[in-house]
């Protein structure tokens, strides 16, 4: 097994690998054994995914993973309004780059339609996400605790609804130029359709994978700090079957 260091913060078990190769590779193992848990248990599996650069080795790892994806179905957790499905930015191209050309065809793949009215769409895919329970959430935490497009300004831990429109809070967008998915802060989309907290907390198991030196502050704050929606990404702590990776720069601002 791979070297780690485990530690437990309230619910929320945190491992802390030795480098990004390490953390993809772990939690891709763990997904695995999550979705064939899954499947016998029930005879398929519903997973929702984080699209963005700090999931690249975990998706790397996971598509070598012996797994029956035409029993697993595919969701992802946002996508920008105004983003056609075809723009390299769009969190549907990088599903489809990342782990859909990839793999064996799914069971059935749900790509939010940003080109929709979005209240339209947010509606629709609510009632995909309804038809029956997630079994596993695979996300990251943004630079300022986002999960999923869920910012500060606009998280709601009890939101009443699945999937929601929203505006994207300046450090997030700026998040997306350092990742290097768009040149520029005004390039970057203002609005996007996210699932919510519940949405995202509402999965049998989550899998959090957090690489890098620039989402350290987050990860501190996600761990050490108050329960609250100025951090979003707090709310792990209260999940009973959730797990967050971390390399070691990622963590470098938690105590020894």
């Amino acid at each position: 097994m791979l070297r780690m260091k485990t530690r437990r913060f309230d619910f929320l078990d945190v491992l802390q690998h030795i480098d990004r190769a390490a953390l993809g590779q772990h939690a891709a193992v763990q997904v695995a054994l999550a979705l064939r848990a899954a499947i016998a248990a029930r005879g398929e599996a519903r997973v929702v995914f984080a699209c963005a650069p700090s999931q690249d080795e975990f998706f790397a790892a996971l598509t070598l993973q012996p797994l029956d994806w035409s029993k697993i179905t595919v969701f992802h957790m946002d996508e920008y309004v105004s983003l056609l499905d075809t723009d390299p930015a769009s969190f549907r191209s990088y599903l489809r780059e990342h782990l859909l050309a990839q793999i064996r065809a799914p069971r059935a793949v749900h790509f939010i339609c940003a080109e929709d009215p979005p209240e339209q769409e947010a509606a629709r895919y609510a009632a995909l996400l309804a038809e029956s329970p997630i079994d596993l959430v695979c996300l990251g935490i943004g630079e300022n605790g986002h999960l999923a497009f869920n910012d500060p300004p606009v998280a709601d831990f009890h939101d009443p609804v699945l999937v929601k429109l929203v505006a994207l809070d300046d450090l997030c967008r700026q998040q997306q130029v350092n990742d290097g998915c768009f040149t520029s802060l005004e390039k970057v989309p203002t609005h996007a359709l996210t699932l919510t907290v519940p949405a995202l907390m509402a999965g049998r198991e989550i899998s959090c994978v957090v690489p890098g030196p620039r989402k350290a502050t987050a990860v501190r704050a996600t761990l050490l700090g108050p329960i609250s929606a100025d951090c979003p990404a707090s709310i792990l702590r209260t999940h009973p079957r959730a797990t967050l990776h971390l390399d070691a720069s990622a963590a470098s601002r938690l105590p020894n």
